[in-house]
């Protein structure tokens, strides 16, 4: 089965490889030199000069963690919608007893800065939560002035990057994000099972001073004093951390900046693709996700019409629609490891199995206008 999907992704065979090694004792030397060198990485990918949690959890976990570290009950936090994984971050701030205030953004769209300001204006809010790319909609959002309004009311700013670091510009220093989280599973094509949060000194300071914290496992100041010894508080996964170095390292040598450029490449052909094949793209144009594109499912035909037919007939995992979007709308993931061959191979799928549903297109006109995209970059 082919993974077009916002995550997991199809992994490099050397990352592959390296999961087969051997076990080591993970407070052994040879194990600290691999995480030396994965913090070294990611901060790279990050954009940070900070500390770089390794959670073994999914992305979530690393969500969780840095929420939990710096709210206290009763804090009251701004938190930014406009998706499945937007509402997530409020809602993980309500379980750890947060007073949230949600900034509504209507699926398909960013939000309007002065509604932001307004609600963080009329709050005494301590934080505000931001979903950079909302993979259920396929939005990527405007971090960078969010940042600067969280530095301009002095809050802690809370970025769930999980489908936009390593694949999307995120200046985690730059645009004042504190604790910025991600997942292995996307951007990154490492196996699934580990969380990041680059912490900011702001947020170190905010989460030294929380005397109330509701966790163990993920309490980031237990990963802080053990940052101070080149080691993880409790027992990491060492086989998926062996599989995170390799895949770093095939980062490292396409470059960060090429690898944005190659995602931002395929995101721009896959729309100019669904466009040529009379589709209608879900997120508007101005605020189109550089990882993930959503496509609204033609009228008259269902999900198993187009995701259903690309797994039967052709071996092409796509991602449906959630909540009410669910068998509304298709994604296809261009993450991590996606190359044009990838993609030119799911929009010919797609033409077959749209064209077999009664939909009407031009055969190849998708696949043309794709290339015709991959042909004018330089």
């Amino acid at each position: 089965m082919k993974l077009l999907i916002p995550g997991p992704v199809e992994l490099d065979s050397e990352v592959l490889l390296a999961m087969a090694k051997p076990l080591m004792g993970h407070r052994t030397p040879d194990f600290e030199e691999i995480l030396v060198e994965c913090w070294r990485l990611l901060r790279e990918v990050y954009q940070t000069r900070n500390d770089v949690a390794i959670i073994t959890g999914s992305g979530t976990s690393a969500m969780e963690a840095a929420v939990a570290s710096v709210i206290k009950e009763g804090d009251e936090v701004i938190s930014i919608t406009g998706g499945k994984f937007g509402e997530r971050m409020g809602e993980i701030a309500q379980a750890f007893g947060a007073k949230v205030r949600r900034v509504d953004v209507e699926w398909g769209n960013t939000f309007a800065l002065e509604d932001v300001e307004r609600a963080v204006a009329e709050s005494n809010a301590v934080a505000i939560t931001l979903t950079h790319n909302e993979t259920s909609t396929g939005v990527v959002h405007d971090a960078k002035a969010i940042g600067k309004l969280a530095r301009e009311y002095d809050l802690l700013f809370i970025v769930d990057g999980i489908t936009s670091v390593g694949g999307d510009d995120v200046k985690t220093d730059k645009w004042g994000i504190d604790l910025c989280i991600t997942g292995s599973q996307k951007c990154l094509a490492a196996p699934p099972g580990l969380g990041f949060v680059a912490v900011s000194e702001r947020a170190w300071e905010a989460i030294e001073n929380n005397p109330r914290k509701r966790a163990y496992y993920l309490d980031l100041a237990k990963y802080r004093k053990s940052l101070a010894k080149n080691t993880t508080p409790f027992t990491p996964s060492v086989t998926l951390i062996y599989g995170l170095y390799a895949a770093l390292k095939k980062i490292e040598e396409e470059t960060l900046e090429a690898r944005i450029k190659r995602h931002r490449t395929l995101a721009k052909a896959t729309r100019e693709a669904a466009k040529a094949m009379n589709l209608e793209l879900f997120a508007a144009q101005r605020c189109a996700s550089n990882t993930v594109t959503a496509i609204k499912i033609p009228s008259g035909l269902t999900d198993d019409d187009v995701r259903g037919a690309l797994k039967r007939e052709h071996g092409i995992l796509v991602a449906g629609g959630q909540a009410q979007l669910k068998g509304k709308i298709f994604r296809i993931g261009h993450m991590g490891n996606v190359s044009f061959s990838d993609l030119v191979q799911v929009l010919a799928a797609l033409e077959l199995v749209l064209k077999k549903a009664g939909h009407e297109l031009k055969p190849g006109e998708g696949v043309a206008a794709a290339e015709q995209v991959f042909a004018s970059q330089k």
